[in-house]
């Protein structure tokens, strides 16, 4: 069996520079101070790299709290979020164009009364790249900085807007690599002129194009992915395929050298930009697994990642744990004793990986790529030997709920807590934490790039999931539309994957896509999410996103939202025959794409070298 440490290939080869010797605590704090109010972006603040460090805790040590309130961290930046959403939110509205509402005049009379305003959030669904591709356009859809945003049936800043953006998955792709690259706006990524983030050309199997022969920057990129699990491994952490596809991940997402290690989800709430509220809140997903489980249950634990904290709203758990600070011995909601706490450990990459585990299967498909055959052997065995024994979920050791809530907790007597993809239940679409009534959302923006149907199209089969989730008196107690005790849901808007410029339902498992390709699903989300800058359209997302604020505040609802109410609500009915298959055809002028031609296998001279280099 080849072990991590054999597979890592010679460092002549790979230029690997050494861990660094320093104290890991001093390291630490020199990189929070060195950082500081400077940099508005996550933090490459793990001491260690990928590797997490232990360091001394802080005296207020850190606690399992229940889940019964949103946190202090979350409720103080809300008061912060909410008013900067103001601005944006009113000149949104205005350009929507809601026939018989005062825009100006409501928001003067409410604005001081944050409660009452519209409370946004977005989901982005699961998918692969796909869903990373039509996550990124319905983003730049909705971002004021995307150029000429701000016209008639354009929704320029709806995610200025927006409290929460959530993502699974492939969506986690989107909202990680947002917010880790100094929440850049789309048009950033994939900007060529300043070095683009989103280079897809060459499969995660194959590693990044550094400009050298391709066979000797794949074989680089597989010695740092080891170097850098091999260095958690012997740390004494447990590893599985999840830490190698998610460093993957971050050479594809986080634009920085060699991936960027050492930047962590939990030093987004470092950033000066974000405590001010001038940024929705990132959160991502990820399904528990339960001790001895093979498939998913409709009703496992979903557990989210903010910045802030990491946990779980369900009643199985109820609790969450400072995201900072995962890879702690917690005891029964406690650091006991003396030990200290590790940090480091939710690493940015590593929380993306989570949520998409089920993905990292894709990396025992070598045989696929024109990687040679000498170097594919070499790391089917290396991965083959991660993979088995269950070893392809994430695995979070120590499990930061041991013996915590034992009673619901079915995992409260292991040591590992294990994590899969946020979808794997059904739920593809990230609803769970923007429902719960401490969050207090009134509209949902649910972007779906799932593969329901034969050709890969969305068939709401998501939102069905979370609606017989929400069936389930373990959860929400009952039936949303059958509440009487006050408690207000909200208004889920929902836009599916759909061919405006290009057919966007490409397989899920395709690894790789051109430039042509990317900006032309780009383009199509954006499309997508405005139905072709639809006037009237835009009206109705106006009357959705004023529709639980008028109702708090006893306001009439205009005319043209009862028509848009008529028009797009769905009307409680079920239809249970077996739709005829669906194959939408491009709407409008298809955009012309690039052959996706691929570099060849390298020639019989390279591989000898490479192996000779790796023994």
């Amino acid at each position: 069996m080849k072990t991590l440490a054999g597979f890592a290939l010679a460092a002549s080869l790979a230029g690997l520079s050494q861990v660094s010797a320093l104290d890991a605590k001093d390291a630490y704090m020199d990189v929070l101070e060195s950082y500081g109010e400077l940099v508005e972006r996550a933090l490459p603040n793990s001491p260690k790299g990928y590797t997490p460090s232990n360091v001394d805790c802080p005296s207020d040590r850190p606690t399992v709290r229940a889940a019964d309130q949103l946190s202090a961290s979350e409720a103080s930046w809300l008061e912060k979020r909410r008013n900067v959403t103001v601005d944006p939110m009113r000149t949104l509205l205005n350009r929507m164009n809601i026939t018989g509402f005062n825009v100006n005049s409501w928001f003067n009379d409410h604005a001081s009364n944050a409660s009452t305003l519209p409370n946004i959030a977005i989901g982005l669904s699961g998918g692969g790249w796909r869903a990373l591709l039509n996550g990124a356009g319905v983003m730049s859809a909705m971002d004021s900085r995307t150029t000429n945003n701000s016209g008639p049936g354009q929704l320029g800043g709806l995610l200025q807007s927006a409290t929460y953006l959530a993502g699974l998955s492939g969506g986690s792709w989107t909202v990680g690599s947002i917010y880790v690259n100094n929440f850049s706006s789309i048009e950033a990524l994939v900007d060529t002129n300043s070095g683009s983030v989103y280079e897809f050309g060459n499969s995660i199997l194959e590693g990044p194009d550094t400009g050298g022969l391709q066979i000797f920057d794949t074989a680089q990129y597989y010695s740092h992915l080891a170097d850098d699990v091999n260095g958690k491994k012997d740390a004494g952490f447990n590893t599985s395929l999840t830490d190698v596809w998610g460093r993957a991940l971050s050479f594809q997402l986080i634009n920085a050298t060699d991936g960027g290690p050492a930047y962590t989800w939990s030093s987004i709430a470092l950033d000066q930009d974000f405590q001010d509220g001038n940024q929705p809140l990132p959160i991502i997903i990820a399904d528990g697994r339960r001790p001895g489980e093979l498939l998913i249950a409709a009703n496992t634990t979903i557990f989210e990642f903010n910045p802030w904290e990491f946990g779980t709203w369900d009643p199985t758990i109820y609790g969450f744990v400072p995201t900072q600070y995962l890879g702690t011995n917690f005891t029964n909601g406690n650091v006991t004793g003396n030990q200290q706490c590790v940090v480091g450990f939710d690493n940015a990459g590593f929380v993306m990986g989570t949520s998409s585990s089920l993905f990292n299967q894709a990396l025992l498909q070598l045989n696929q790529t024109s990687i040679p055959d000498v170097l594919k052997n070499i790391l089917n065995g290396f991965l083959s030997n991660l993979g088995r024994d269950d070893d392809d979920i994430a695995e979070y050791s120590p499990n930061p709920f041991y013996k915590y809530n034992p009673a619901t907790n079915a995992g409260a007597d292991f040591t590992t807590l294990d994590l899969v993809d946020g979808g794997e239940n059904g739920e593809n679409i990230p609803i769970h934490p923007l429902i719960q009534p401490n969050r207090d959302v009134d509209v949902i923006f649910a972007v779906d790039s799932s593969a329901d149907t034969t050709y890969f199209w969305p068939n709401a089969t998501s939102l069905v999931a979370t609606y017989e989730r929400s069936l389930d008196p373990t959860f929400f107690g009952c039936n949303a539309s059958n509440m009487t005790d006050g408690l207000s849901t909200p208004l889920i808007v929902y836009i599916p994957n759909y061919p405006y410029v290009t057919l966007s339902n490409f397989s899920t498992f395709q690894l790789s896509t051109n430039s042509s390709q990317r900006d032309a699903m780009i383009r199509n989300g954006a499309l997508t999410a405005t139905m072709n800058n639809n006037t009237r359209l835009s009206t109705c997302y106006g009357c959705a996103i004023m529709s639980r604020s008028l109702e708090k505040t006893g306001t009439t609802v205009p005319d043209v939202c009862n028509s848009c109410f008529t028009e797009y609500c769905w009307n409680g009915t079920l239809d249970s025959r077996t739709p005829a298959t669906y194959e939408p055809k491009v709407e409008l002028a298809a955009i012309k794409l690039n052959s996706a031609a691929k570099v060849g296998a390298a020639s019989m001279w390279l591989s000898m070298v490479v192996a000779a280099v790796m023994m």
